[in-house]
């Protein structure tokens, strides 16, 4: 491991967060975890929520209803939100990659969780063919 701090400091992680900054290589490990780790999934929503939530929070300062204010903002907040669900594990693969690190960690959990039906399958079928032949 490099020298230098393994986490980054406030100005770091808001820029990092947002894609303007790599972080150095002695953050390498924090960078895997935080976005292939527990909960990275999570993090990364609301990290795209953030932005999102800080330019609407104005409209719900209009003076009219409730339902006004909702029809004005919730048509915007729930697709970003969603497409921020669908789009997490692309983006997560990215920003593994733009740090240099192997976009493939993304899935090391699920792999991990997953071994034993892995393993149960292997012995029941055999190795899958990594190049499938065909007719």
């Amino acid at each position: 491991m490099s020298d230098g701090p393994t986490k980054p400091n406030p100005v770091q992680y808001v820029l990092y967060s947002y894609g303007r900054s790599v972080l150095p290589p002695s953050m390498h490990e924090w960078v895997a975890n935080d976005l292939a780790g527990p909960r990275a999934a999570l993090r990364t929503v609301v990290r795209f929520a953030i932005p999102c939530l800080l330019i609407l929070i104005p409209f719900w300062f209009i003076d009219t209803s409730v339902l006004n204010r909702a029809t004005m903002t919730l048509p915007i907040f729930i697709p970003f939100v969603y497409f921020s669900i669908a789009l997490n594990k692309i983006y997560r693969r990215g920003r593994l990659r733009h740090h240099g690190l192997d976009p493939e960690l993304v899935d090391v959990i699920a792999r991990e969780k997953e071994a034993d039906l892995h393993a149960a399958y292997i012995a029941k079928h055999g190795p899958r063919d990594e190049y499938p032949r065909h007719s």
